[in-house]
């Protein structure tokens, strides 16, 4: 310390603090912090908060926001409306605790690690409420934020929307933003150019999420003409000020190349920023295009995806679950992937109550998982969901959680076959069954076939069958020839071996012996033993011109190892046929398997 500023120390406050102000606005914090403590020991509301603020800040002084937040009190004892401001602030957002009884601070506090609380809202009313009363612009703003976004018995939305027009009158940029959502909460069209107007004043002082917010707009043309290279550089600037949600967003828009130009590299760079400063979904993303890279990289993805999961994101606990499930990326581990599976069907991921289901279902999971499961499903089926009627109802056919009640399943399924296309299948198979419903094939028809025009491909399986057969209706060849084929189309072995059938036969399609060898190929390609058994007796025949009895022979055998009898008797003709004896004993000892 230079001998003039010794010297001021051992003059009066009001000089000390003087001589202290000069040398900060200088930019020498070090020399001015003892000058500042001196006048605020004696007691100058002025000190006192700048003292608070250098160890906030860490100017001149290590930081400690536990020292700060006790300088902010003493000033805001005092009477300072920007010590209230403040310390109301860092009460809203958990930054500070409320001093315990006493004098000062107890003894082990100064010796924590400062971290975050819950907000104390109730401390930061009283604080924000008497700097809003002196005319503090801070104040008013952050006692509107209170009244908006705090507890439900605190919230009063017009006193809070007076306020924040106070404060925004007086050029605060958080009242011009706080006033501009406070607008946008209620509504009113007419109000959308005040909107845009209020958020580029707060984005002009530079504050981070109003310029992101003026992004959004200008992105869309909210209050202002749409302009998506000047929204890009909006969302650049705020996340170069390190709001995260800017971050992600830059991130997403450099990544899909939907805002000018595409970079990639640039993109997911931006991510990580975002995802490390505590942006879930951005982490989630990054989990998502590892798994999807190609090659994929579990590994990483799994690190993304816990991060997010951690942060309680659902879908990342799932995709998270799948990765234990699966063994990819990490060691295979049931119980932790049903760990988070629970978890994330406990947040209420629909998606991951039906993995969860069938994992416990399966037999894994704990004792008291069969409850849980058919609890989610009651409480919103309920209230009207109808994947969650079709989970529940199945829980009933399967006893999960529940006494087993098929009709209790028929119920639950009917409601959700209003809507769910699989449950339409399900329902249809009840009716055709008689399971917890009176049999009614031609019930069951039509519930075929809603579900088979939804896209379902058993269900078009099911519903060509009934045409063919004439069950629940007219015998239609011709249009069940059609709905095999859309199910064909989708890879469904069954529908190619009826196709392959219908040219056979000649029934619904014209006989065609060729075609018909070409579907069963494909079936049987597929593992379908019926199409195998007449795969190899059409090669062994050369029922379609094409004679091949050793491929034909291979073809039944693979047949008969999949349970299909009428192989074996195809292979005894063709070996007696042959007389072979070699292929007799074949025979014979395939009858003995």
């Amino acid at each position: 310390m230079a001998i003039l500023d010794r010297l001021t120390a051992y003059g009066p406050p009001a000089l000390v603090l003087r001589r202290a102000i000069q040398l900060s606005d200088s930019g020498k914090p070090l020399e001015a912090f003892p000058l500042l403590a001196i006048a605020a020991r004696a007691g100058i509301v002025e000190a006192e908060y700048r003292v608070a603020r250098c160890y906030l800040e860490g100017l001149g002084v290590p930081p400690s926001r536990s020292e700060g937040a006790r300088w902010l009190r003493r000033a805001a004892d005092h009477g300072s409306p920007d010590a209230q401001s403040l310390l109301a602030a860092l009460y809203v957002a958990g930054l500070a605790a409320q001093e315990p009884d006493g004098n000062g601070l107890e003894s082990q506090s100064l010796f924590e690690r400062d971290s975050s609380r819950e907000p104390e809202f109730a401390a930061a009313f009283g604080l924000a409420k008497k700097a809003a009363e002196a005319g503090s612009a801070t104040g008013q703003a952050i006692l509107a934020y209170i009244l908006s976004r705090g507890p439900e018995a605190m919230r009063d939305l017009d006193a809070a929307h007076g306020w924040y027009e106070k404060s925004a009158a007086a050029g605060c940029p958080e009242g011009c933003l706080g006033l501009a959502l406070s607008l946008a909460r209620r509504g009113q069209p007419a109000q959308t150019a005040k909107v845009a107007a209020e958020v580029r004043r707060a984005a002009d002082a530079g504050l981070p999420t109003a310029i992101y917010l003026l992004g959004v707009l200008t992105e869309h043309g909210r209050g202002m003409p749409a302009d998506r290279p000047a929204a890009a550089r909006l969302y650049q600037l705020a996340a170069e000020k390190g709001l995260p949600s800017a971050q992600f967003r830059l991130g997403s828009a450099l990544i899909e190349g939907g805002l000018a130009g595409q970079d990639i590299a640039a993109g997911e760079a931006w991510m990580r920023r975002a995802a490390l400063a505590g942006n879930i979904e951005a982490a989630y993303r990054l989990g998502d295009r590892h798994v999807k890279s190609s090659p994929p990289d579990y590994a990483d993805a799994a690190t993304w995806y816990r991060r997010a999961a951690n942060a309680g994101h659902q879908a990342a606990a799932r995709a998270l679950a799948s990765l234990y499930l699966s063994g990819n990326g990490v060691a295979r581990d049931v119980e932790e992937g049903a760990r988070w599976l629970r978890t994330s069907a406990n947040a209420g991921n629909q998606q991951a109550q039906v993995d969860f289901a069938n994992l416990v279902i399966e037999g894994a999971g704990e004792p008291g998982d069969r409850a849980s499961i058919a609890g989610w499903f009651e409480a919103t089926a309920s209230s009207g969901d109808l994947i969650a009627a079709f989970n529940l109802g199945l829980c009933f056919a399967e006893g999960v959680g529940v006494r087993k009640d098929e009709e209790q399943a028929a119920r639950w399924v009917r409601r959700a076959a209003e809507g769910v296309a699989e449950a339409q299948y399900a329902y249809a198979r009840m009716l055709q069954d008689g399971r917890g419903v009176a049999a009614d094939l031609k019930q069951a028809r039509c519930w075929f076939e809603r579900a088979a025009n939804a896209g379902m491909v058993d269900a078009q399986v099911a519903f060509a069958e009934m045409l063919l057969n004439g069950r629940g209706g007219a015998c239609l060849p011709q249009a069940a020839a059609q709905w095999f084929k859309r199910a064909a189309a989708a890879g469904h072995a069954g529908a190619m071996f009826a196709i392959g059938a219908q040219y056979a036969n000649g029934q619904g399609l014209s006989f065609d012996p060729v075609a018909a060898q070409k579907w069963f190929a494909a079936a049987a390609e597929r593992g379908h033993g019926y199409a195998q058994l007449m795969l190899g007796g059409y090669l062994c025949n050369g029922r379609a011109g094409e004679h091949n009895p050793v491929a034909g022979r291979l073809w039944l055998e693979r047949a008969f190892a999949q349970g299909v009898q009428e192989a074996a008797n195809e292979l005894s003709y063709f070996a007696s046929k042959a007389g072979s004896a070699g292929a007799i004993g074949l025979v014979e000892e395939l009858r003995s398997v």
